[in-house]
């Protein structure tokens, strides 16, 4: 299996599961699920840095950056979430800018030329 493809199907899942825990978690709150999204950050983390140093060979390096900058707000985002709702604080502009930044990098990631072109 190509590294591309492997490293592609690899980070989607990782987000893909990473949201799910992340959903879980806001609903009900565990600190050990809490530990346990933190690990898929860190995969996800590792795996879109393998697809941005890949994304050099498309001289489009500006674009993935900008996606890898949303990629880590959204991440961001999930952890102010869950750490403020564990403190008792309110989380509804981080439930706010969540929503807008995994809506952008989701848009980004699948119009960019390794994404999967679901849009048209």
């Amino acid at each position: 299996m190509d590294f591309l493809t492997s490293s592609t199907h690899l980070h989607i899942t990782a987000w893909f599961i990473g949201i799910i825990l992340f959903l879980i978690g806001a609903m009900k709150p565990n600190k050990g699920l809490h530990m346990v999204l933190r690990l898929f950050y860190i995969l996800i983390i590792i795996t879109g840095g393998a697809l941005f140093i890949k994304a050099m060979d498309y001289g489009q390096g500006m674009d993935y950056g900008i996606k890898l900058i949303l990629g880590l707000l959204v991440i961001s985002m999930m952890e102010m979430v869950l750490v403020n709702q564990s403190k008792g604080k309110s989380t509804t502009v981080f439930w706010i800018l969540f929503v807008i930044f995994l809506f952008l990098t989701l848009f980004y990631g699948f119009k960019l030329p390794m994404g999967m072109n679901f849009l048209g």
